[in-house]
């Protein structure tokens, strides 16, 4: 079998999460070399986290290649975990060099999730899956988030046919290493600033560059539909109560309201739909924010639902 694209894999949900597992077997398993660095323990919610200034054990965990089922014989694949957030993980794996801890791995994409229960609106700021993805996409990886959006089961291959063609529809553009890693040409590299330039081929600069990513999300039972669209409104109330010995509280809502806009991520997912959405990387007055023109054009479709401008 011919080797795929090499891709970097990373969550927030720890190296031991079946969502994780299953993301490897799939990738590897379609010729993918494959370098994992997730971890050590569940970090959901984390958002940006970083663990400075703290010593982070490094172990590798090549034992999961074995119990994975990955075929030996298969394109190359190494697979650590770090005792830090999301973004630890990221930020080692990247400026660590993949050369020194996954030879023969370059990856051009950055695949973080599949997470457990949905990352959709303002999920996407506390999220450790999201915030991984964002954390590539700051250091000039493209990426892309994914998430199981149900906490009513645990089969992570629901709308695996989705996340594949994403994943593969993305790599079209992302199709070489990534020209600015390290981000070493500073804020004067931003490929998509043209305004002659076609604005497919704008959106696909900023993707390219890391200043755009993606978020995937899947139903609780696909009912066959892709769509890619904004975020939606999503509010929790009851989000604190004491502890038993009412000396303390502890955070956890104690009910979610989605407001029904009608084609945004939260009513889509809710009608059974894999929702797909382009999301910024850096602040907004940052030198590298991609304008409002770029990503609201970046919601376009095209016949099957996914983002038009990946060809």
């Amino acid at each position: 079998m011919a080797w795929r694209e090499p891709l970097f894999l990373t969550n927030d949900d720890g190296i031991d999460a079946p969502g994780l597992h299953r993301l490897i077997q799939i990738l590897h398993g379609r010729g993918h070399p494959i370098a994992v660095l997730a971890p050590a323990r569940e970090q959901s919610a984390t958002s940006m986290r970083l663990s400075l200034r703290t010593e982070m054990a490094f172990n590798d965990r090549n034992d999961l290649v074995e119990t994975l089922g990955l075929d030996s014989e298969g394109p190359p694949v190494r697979i650590f975990s770090l005792d830090g957030s999301p973004c630890d993980c990221t930020i080692v794996a990247i400026d660590q060099g993949f050369e020194s801890w996954a030879q023969m791995i370059r990856p051009q994409m950055c695949i973080s999730g599949i997470n457990f229960g949905p990352n959709i609106s303002i999920d996407v700021i506390h999220s450790g899956t999201v915030s991984a993805a964002r954390e590539a996409g700051l250091y000039g990886l493209p990426a892309i988030a994914l998430s199981l959006g149900t906490y009513l089961h645990d089969d992570f291959s629901v709308g695996t046919e989705a996340i594949l063609k994403l994943i593969d529809r993305a790599l079209l553009v992302a199709n070489n290493e990534p020209s600015n890693l390290m981000r070493t040409r500073g804020s004067k590299h931003h490929p998509w600033g043209d305004p002659e330039m076609p604005m497919g081929e704008r959106i696909r600069e900023a993707f390219r560059s890391g200043d755009l990513i993606l978020n995937l999300n899947t139903p609780h039972a696909w009912n066959g539909v892709v769509e890619t669209v904004p975020l939606g409104a999503r509010w929790y109330h009851g989000a604190t109560k004491p502890t038993e010995k009412n000396d303390g509280f502890i955070l956890g809502a104690a009910s979610i309201e989605d407001e029904p806009l009608p084609k945004t991520d939260g009513s889509s997912l809710m009608a059974g739909n894999v929702v797909i959405s382009p999301l910024a990387t850096w602040p907004q007055t940052h030198p590298l924010n991609v304008p409002d023109s770029i990503l609201h054009a970046a919601l376009s479709e095209d016949e099957d639902g996914y983002p038009s401008w990946l060809c």
